[in-house]
């Protein structure tokens, strides 16, 4: 059974931790010991002489076993921009060897399940050299793919799933998450992402400014990657 998954986005704000947290849901009903681990994040606030990441703090706080924020979130940036260029600016380097190590401290933790949220798209730089690609192959992880539904949304979610398939990454599902209420024809566009994606489609998140992870958990069909059996 597939232990852990990586949540990708077909861009930045298109859901990831939206649908990160409601994996996080369904697995702690089934009874999981959950973690959530998001390697890098920027545009963090400083609380207590310490970087902090919203998405992150908020998975943080659904995934049934509790650690300490550095290990949720290693690698931390103030100004919302690219993490290579943050890191650049710093005088610092994000190094693979390092996220894998810091992902690899998860296993201390006897979870069940480890739910890992990237940073903005597939082909985000962590150095000169790397993406967060990268990682995720190295990890060796399946990916949840979350794909944004606005206009533009089959050009970026068949090149980030044509993407994957180039990495020899497993793709276990996508979801269709509507970002733009006001967007033409949504089920034409999903009708038309799902003929082209050779992976399930999990569910179809309606547009709600306010939903959270709950609510969006009732909308997707975990089962299809995770069987709830599973939890018994």
């Amino acid at each position: 059974m597939i232990s852990n998954f990586f949540i990708a986005g077909t861009d930045t704000n298109v859901g990831k931790t939206l649908i990160a947290g409601a994996l996080l849901n369904y697995l702690n009903n089934l009874g999981k010991k959950t973690l959530a681990f998001k390697p890098v994040s920027t545009g963090c606030q400083e609380i207590s002489d310490e970087l902090r990441n919203q998405d992150a703090v908020g998975l943080a706080a659904i995934a049934s076993l509790k650690i300490p924020y550095p290990e949720i979130n290693p690698v931390a940036f103030k100004e919302p921009i690219a993490p290579h260029i943050a890191a650049e600016k710093l005088g610092t380097k994000i190094t693979l060897t390092h996220l894998i190590e810091d992902y690899n401290k998860s296993k201390n933790y006897s979870s069940d399940h480890v739910i890992v949220e990237g940073a903005g798209g597939w082909r985000v730089p962590i150095n000169n050299k790397q993406y967060m690609s990268d990682f995720v192959k190295v990890a060796n992880i399946p990916v949840i793919l979350v794909v944004g539904m606005r206009l533009g949304c089959i050009n970026h979610g068949l090149l980030t799933y044509e993407a994957i398939q180039k990495d020899g990454i497993k793709l276990a599902g996508w979801v269709a998450n509507i970002i733009d209420p006001k967007m033409l024809v949504v089920e034409e566009n999903i009708v038309c992402l799902k003929n082209r994606i050779n992976a399930p489609l999990l569910g179809t998140v309606p547009y709600n400014k306010n939903i959270n992870f709950k609510k969006a958990s009732e909308y997707l069909d975990f089962s299809i990657v995770i069987p709830a059996e599973a939890g018994i």
